[in-house]
């Protein structure tokens, strides 16, 4: 078993490749009553066209979000996650653009929601009468996340970013894309991409690695080992596809989403991604971060009332900025953001970057309090290509020549789109 440690967190975590491809985490915490069991698939909503035995397989839009829903129900009748619930524990499941995961957290009972957790994710279950019973749950999940104002705002940026990219499709698909999912579709995929060496499982709690690794040993069923698939993306051009969307919706006030389209970086190792990450944090807590100037300017006009979100989200297959929040004039933000990024890029003080990273360095640390928080990170970081201890080292190593450096080659006007949804 590979142990990887890190000295600044005082945390190992213990790695092991089992016979059947599947690769396993475990990161022991010593006296903590909580535990945690997270399993996860390489697939998500982003892969909608692949190869099966060299021939090209094209699926609807949502198909990773309905198996998600799918997996609770057994033959037997049962839900898994009912079944979940009456142990006590508090499961879960959800997808990403590159990922889906089941999940549980809990003090007591963890070997028998270990069993059943294991034991839905490897027996699917598909009829032609509860495939289309579940096209009307997940209809209506749909049109409830259509009458979000939060998310359309989302969604639009990304549509303004984006030309091809499958991300700027909606998770969940659409009616239309659900209508044409079937239980062939979906057997299709989950014998593509639930395989053991496309999957990771992590645990974290106050247990002993080789006892663990026995327990999953036990639990899984023999599966031959297949290759993982290959997937076929849409060539996506750097140009950003539009400049602006702008949707009327029934809101007090403005919604707003800028959004700065990056480059995929394809041939990065864990330490290069990692590094521009922070970088691009570091830029943004600089930008309009609490601590930040125009923050002050904006807030002290009434422009804004709390700092805006943002973020850097980055796979293989994309990579952007986006900010947002509410304001009375979103367009005023947006102005007041491309000036500011001007500013910074002809001066960024030292002290303020080294005041950034420690606070950003405090955010890192409590994440290993948290069992939940270190164990969806490593799941997340995983898929990604990236160690997640990376973040505790890489922090020190982005000086003031490469934040400019990432500033210029990142933050540019062209590349930049404004989402608003308004009254």
């Amino acid at each position: 078993m590979k142990v990887i440690e890190n000295l600044k967190v005082k945390e190992k975590i213990y790695v092991e490749k089992l016979n059947n491809g599947l690769n396993v985490i475990i990161i022991p915490k010593k006296d903590i009553k909580k535990k945690y069991m997270i399993w996860g698939t390489n697939y998500g909503s982003n892969d909608n066209k692949f190869v099966v035995d060299n021939e090209v397989i094209e699926v609807p839009n949502g198909v990773a979000h309905f198996l998600e829903h799918k997996l609770f129900e057994q033959e037997n009748g049962i839900n898994s996650l009912d079944k979940l619930t009456s142990l006590g524990v508090e499961a879960n499941a959800y997808t990403t653009n590159d990922h889906t995961a089941y999940l549980f957290e809990c003090t007591d009972n963890f070997y028998e929601a270990m069993t059943e957790l294991m034991d839905y994710v490897q027996h699917p279950y598909f009829t032609d009468e509860n495939v289309e019973k579940e096209k009307g749950i997940i209809g209506q999940e749909i049109m409830m996340y259509d009458d979000l104002p939060e998310w359309k705002v989302y969604l639009n940026a990304l549509k303004a970013m984006y030309h091809k990219n499958p991300i700027k499709i909606d998770i969940t698909g659409t009616i239309e894309t659900i209508g044409k999912i079937d239980k062939e579709i979906l057997y299709k995929c989950y014998n593509t991409f639930y395989i053991p060496s496309n999957m990771l499982l992590v645990i974290c709690g106050d247990f002993e690695p080789e006892k663990i690794i026995h327990e999953i040993e036990e639990r899984l069923i023999k599966k031959e080992e297949k290759n993982v698939p290959k997937r076929i993306y849409p060539n996506e051009p750097e140009t950003i596809a539009k400049s602006e969307i702008l949707e009327e919706h029934d809101v007090s006030q403005p919604i707003y989403a800028i959004g700065i389209k990056d480059k995929i970086i394809k041939d990065g190792d864990s330490k290069t991604l990692v590094k521009r990450h922070i970088a691009i944090e570091i830029l943004l807590n600089l930008l309009i971060g609490k601590s930040s100037s125009l923050y002050k300017k904006l807030y002290n006009k009434g422009t804004l009332h709390m700092v805006p979100n943002f973020d850097y989200e980055f796979s293989k297959t994309y990579a952007h900025i986006l900010i947002s929040g509410y304001s009375k004039d979103p367009y005023q933000i947006y102005r007041q953001i491309k000036n500011e990024i001007e500013v910074l890029k002809k001066d960024i003080k030292e002290e303020d970057v080294e005041r950034i990273k420690k606070t950003i360095y405090g955010g890192y640390i409590r994440e290993y309090e948290n069992v939940s928080d270190v164990s969806r990170m490593f799941l997340a970081d995983y898929f990604k290509g990236v160690n997640s201890f990376d973040y505790l080292e890489e922090i020190w190593k982005v000086d003031l020549e490469f934040l400019k450096e990432i500033i210029e080659n990142v933050f540019k006007e062209d590349k930049m789109v404004i989402s608003v949804v308004k009254k």
